[in-house]
């Protein structure tokens, strides 16, 4: 026998299960998968239980929010842009999913050269030993270029590259998004921290000229977000530029007076970041609207995300 006092459970009230709050139930359960249905109907065959329903929500709300012609705004780190997933972006672009795409610094190198070369992403530990990580010619000398002459012609860097892309007929511009946005006129805005990038150590690089056109794809990037009420942002890969850059141009706009209180975010990363889950999901939305955190690859998600948006969309012009 114990010396330690013991409670006596034979006075514990009990009630019936079906009395009980229960936050799962059988009809929110995935159905049996059927392996001869279109892509686009996947959703059918997720639970309506946490990511399940939380993508039925947001493709929801982003398909409502384009109908009611609200802004829908994507932004694209540059892990996005190495995983091949250009052609469901770019599919997403020309259904009038998004309204505007910004992007840092990483992914506009790697979109750039892309449609130039063909390839790109070198691999840093075979490079950086011997000093020539990030010391290609032409990469840096010809996106300098651009963005140098762009920004005397009072454009903003993402303009600058894209139309640089489509003037010089790029051989794989067709899997460009700076080119494709350049050529139907959506707003892509590159927003870069000095220092960050492989093009800041080259000679040809201007600070002044680069920080002008950044600065200016900043003003067109708020523009863009002036009228988010009801509308939609969707974070890509992107773990502190362009979560700070979106904090920074939504205060702007709500200074100036414009509604973008409520509205609809989500976040897509392989990991959950902080600032993306602050500066997007969370502060943002304190007056209302809701936020969605996704984890998983981008090469799955975009594949996915743009067969089921399409087929829920109507088509542009209808």
């Amino acid at each position: 026998m114990s010396r330690h006092p013991e409670i006596d459970l034979r006075a514990v009230k009990t009630i019936s299960i079906g009395k009980r709050p229960n936050k799962v139930r059988i009809e929110q359960f995935a159905s049996a998968p059927d392996p001869s249905a279109p892509i686009g109907t996947f959703e059918q065959f997720l639970p309506d239980l946490l990511a399940g329903a939380s993508l039925r929500e947001l493709l929801q709300a982003w398909v409502v929010a384009r109908a009611d012609g609200r802004p829908a705004i994507a932004m694209l780190g540059g892990h996005v842009i190495k995983t091949g997933v250009q052609r469901p972006l770019l599919s997403l672009l020309d259904a009038e999913a998004f309204t505007a795409i910004a992007m840092n610094g990483a992914a506009a190198i790697h979109d750039f050269e892309i449609a130039l070369f063909g390839q790109t992403s070198e691999p840093v530990e075979e490079t950086l030993g011997t000093g020539q990580f990030g010391l290609v010619e032409e990469t840096p000398a010809l996106m300098n270029q651009a963005v140098n002459e762009g920004a005397k012609r009072g454009l903003g860097m993402g303009e600058a590259l894209g139309e640089f892309l489509v003037e010089a007929d790029a051989p794989n511009a067709s899997v460009s998004v700076l080119a494709r946005a350049a050529s139907m006129g959506v707003p892509l805005t590159v927003h870069v921290a000095i220092g960050t990038d492989t093009l800041h150590q080259h000679p040809s690089f201007d600070g002044a000229a680069t920080g002008l056109a950044t600065h200016r794809d900043f003003r067109i990037f708020t523009a863009a977000i002036r009228d988010l009420e009801g509308g939609v942002v969707l974070n890509f890969g992107s773990a502190v530029i362009l979560p700070e850059v979106f904090l920074k141009a939504l205060s702007t706009v709500r200074n100036l007076g414009h509604e973008a209180s409520r509205f609809v975010a989500a976040n897509f990363d392989q990991i959950r970041h902080y600032r993306p889950e602050k500066n997007i999901l969370e502060r943002p939305l304190l007056g209302g609207g809701k936020g969605y955190s996704f984890v998983g690859p981008h090469e799955i998600w975009f594949p996915l995300l743009a067969a089921l948006y399409l087929a829920r969309a109507p088509r542009p012009g209808r």
